[in-house]
């Protein structure tokens, strides 16, 4: 009939779980890795070299991975563009210090 990963899966999605999948921790270096199933992956848009936030909740045990939202990168044309009259600092002389003019 069902196999018995349909069914556990089935429990988990009635939880609230949308997905649900078992790995297993492995050594890496002087920490643990997981593998996140390709599915897993793809569902919430990550990939290779993505950051995520690891969130703990120590009283349940209980292990989040998000994505990091990331930054705008701005090109230099964007940030010139936004230079103002209005936001646009005045000059300011320092004076001469030590030997700059020779």
């Amino acid at each position: 009939m069902y196999s018995e990963e349909h069914l556990e899966t089935k429990i988990n999605q009635s939880k609230g779980a949308d997905y649900m999948s078992t790995v297993t921790a492995q050594k890496w270096g002087n920490s643990l890795g997981i593998r996140i199933p390709k599915d897993a992956a793809d569902r919430i848009g990550i990939d290779q070299g993505s950051e995520l936030v690891l969130n703990v909740i120590g009283s349940e045990n209980i292990i989040t991975l998000k994505p990091k939202k990331a930054r705008k990168k701005y090109t230099l044309q964007e940030l010139l563009s936004q230079i103002t009259p209005e936001n646009r600092h005045k000059e300011i002389d320092f004076g001469i210090e030590g030997r700059e003019l020779f």
